[in-house]
């Protein structure tokens, strides 16, 4: 018997209904969340176009601001401090890749925390060591969603987290950890990464390569999480298509549960951000009243 796939898209319409309720009641105010993309890169314009769909469907304000891809690092300082001190916008992210005459990375501790719909401000990514998840990284969020949507026991579970980015994998094993699961983050320096993964109860793989996970590397009932997304060559087809990190075909004959790619992780990761929208609003009304 094959595994229960986990339906990523249901989870997320389920979540995207939650923020639609929340929206509606904080009107008159409208949450807005601004996107700033340097230059034109075409996975950040996808991405951004999909971003301004999920918001249009909940009741978010979306503005994707364009900026060339020669601004200097003082304008684009100059554009998040304007954003931070707009009372107006309630959400700011910056669609990554950068050009690599600029530090991401160093630009996107500009971000106001509590404008951060990524997640990935220092004061945030620290929240989440405390067990906090308002204002987590938003694919973190998604797996843990999608865990407990699925009702995957957590506590003293033996999980194996593939990839230890600190924006999935070092988030996601704090995130677990919180929930007393047993976790062990494996990376470019694991030795043996199938004596590991063999172990796993639950198996996490956040790495971008297509079919690094075989069938022969996980456990038999496994609950297998595919993070990754990589558009590959179909030799048949000679199109492209999406897949993830995990061998789905035989690996979905051994897992009890998978989730899917495309179809799991990365629908609900959306989610994730516009409920984060939805919580920077929340925390800075009450922020207001204080």
């Amino acid at each position: 018997m094959g595994a229960r796939v986990i339906d990523g898209v249901a989870i997320a319409e389920k979540v995207k209904a939650q923020v639609a309720e929340a929206v509606a009641a904080m009107k008159p105010r409208v949450p807005k969340l601004v996107a700033l993309m340097v230059g034109d890169n075409p996975g950040a314009r996808a991405y951004a176009k999909s971003q301004g769909k999920a918001c249009e469907e909940v009741g978010i304000a979306y503005e994707l601001r364009e900026l060339p891809e020669t601004i200097s690092e003082a304008d684009l300082i100059r554009e998040i401090t304007a954003l931070n001190s707009d009372p107006e916008v309630t959400a700011v992210l910056l669609t990554m890749p950068v050009p690599p005459h600029l530090d991401g990375r160093a630009a996107q501790r500009l971000i106001d925390p509590l404008k951060d719909a990524d997640g990935v401000h220092p004061v945030n990514l620290g929240g989440v060591v405390q067990g906090r998840r308002q204002l987590a990284p938003c694919t973190a969020l998604a797996v843990m969603e999608i865990l407990e949507s699925a009702e995957v026991p957590l506590k003293g579970a033996e999980v194996v987290m593939v990839g230890h980015s600190e924006i999935v994998g070092k988030p996601t094993a704090l995130l677990l950890l919180e929930q007393l699961a047993t976790v062990t983050v494996c990376h470019i320096g694991t030795v043996d990464l199938a004596a590991h993964t063999r172990r796993a109860e639950i198996l996490i793989v956040a790495v971008g390569k297509p079919g690094l996970i075989t069938a022969d590397m996980v456990r038999p009932g496994a609950v297998v999480v595919d993070v990754g997304i990589n558009r590959v060559m179909d030799p048949e087809t000679g199109k492209s298509r999406i897949v993830g990190d995990v061998d789905y075909g035989p690996v979905s004959e051994i897992a009890s549960a998978i989730t899917p790619v495309p179809g799991g992780v990365g629908a609900v990761t959306t989610a994730m951000l516009l409920r984060n929208v939805v919580e920077a609003a929340t925390l800075q009304e009450t922020l207001k009243r204080i």
